[in-house]
């Protein structure tokens, strides 16, 4: 498996299952050794900050997540490539010597449109041309649809991804991934308005992509596992004159608090938080007032829990199907 794998979605992950397969002795290449082992050649970051930073694509996940679900979807090793102007000018010949002199392999699993080599100068049917030559095998996967909420039959890709989630359609970004996204980073200094109005909410900077501007309902989790319904605030809020877009979440339950305090064991500042998105609330408006500002922020929450028990339930019943 040689990619990006930004966001592991579910064709990343059909990746790993067919290669989790050959290294078990099965597959239709005949490449697979029983006790072999799964690696995923993964660049990070993307080889565009390279090329042109400028057409760079936005990041969906940080490196040590996209390890971490590479791993759970079937992948022993990750093998972290920096793309430097020597490994990106090789050619696609060049490109699968250098890959059998450093790794040996038996077998590759690739998505249909897998691109590789100076300019993308080699596709599957190079790759299997030369994998012939050099000895190892190649099993090309189809490409994995999802049916999103338009009913529409989609091919999954980290592009669509971006796209989904640009336009606020978490849940159908769910679909693409097999998860909810994930927002994860470091709760900082914000400029503390919100618990003036009954409503705090912890700061987050996060180094991956937002979803388009508007109110979220998420999961926050914490490092330590403690879990809460959150209310989140994505982009400048346009009640406050002047307001930089940030992501900011108010954590309800037992410090969802109409008085702001410290969540017991963490500092003010300085801790990890994630957000796991559950849903799409509402548009951002400005109110006239702080009085509808925080009837509206109120209602926000009621939705919020209740879009995130219907999210753990509805996992909840698909662990135990998966079970069954």
């Amino acid at each position: 498996m040689i990619g990006n794998f930004d966001g592991v979605h579910r064709g990343h992950q059909s990746l790993a299952v067919a290669a989790r397969r050959l290294a078990a002795g099965g597959g239709r290449t005949g490449g697979g050794v029983t006790g072999g082992r799964v690696t995923a050649l993964v660049f990070d970051p993307h080889p565009l900050t390279l090329i042109r930073p400028e057409a760079a694509p936005a990041r969906l996940s940080t490196l040590a997540d996209r390890s971490g679900w590479l791993q759970e979807a079937g992948v022993d090793d990750v093998a972290v490539m920096a793309p430097d102007r020597a490994m990106l000018d090789l050619s696609p010949e060049e490109f699968v010597r250098w890959l059998v002199e450093t790794h040996r392999p038996t077998a590759v699993v690739e998505g249909e449109d897998f691109c590789f080599g100076k300019g993308r100068s080699g596709n599957v049917a190079t790759l299997c041309s030369l994998a012939k030559a050099s000895g190892f095998g190649v099993e090309v996967m189809p490409a994995t649809m999802a049916v999103l909420d338009d009913h529409s039959e989609v091919k999954v890709s980290s592009s669509l991804t971006r796209w989904l989630l640009s336009n606020r359609r978490v849940a159908d970004v769910a679909r693409m991934l097999g998860r909810p996204y994930c927002v994860p980073g470091t709760v900082v200094r914000g400029d503390r308005r919100g618990r003036t109005i009954g409503f705090p909410t912890a700061n987050l900077q996060t180094d991956v992509m937002l979803p388009g501007d508007g109110v979220y309902a998420a999961r926050a989790v914490l490092a330590d596992g403690r879990e809460f319904a959150a209310a989140v605030n994505v982009g400048a809020r346009p009640t406050f004159a002047g307001a930089a877009r940030t992501v900011e979440a108010h954590l309800i339950g037992e410090h969802g608090l109409r008085e702001w305090a410290p969540i017991a064991g963490l500092d003010e500042y300085g801790w990890t938080l994630r957000l796991e998105m559950a849903g799409f609330i509402r548009d951002q408006v400005k109110f006239d007032g702080l009085a509808a500002l925080t009837g509206q922020l109120a209602r926000d929450c009621k939705r919020a829990v209740e879009m995130v028990a219907v999210r753990q339930e509805v996992r909840r019943v698909g662990k135990e199907v998966e079970s069954a």
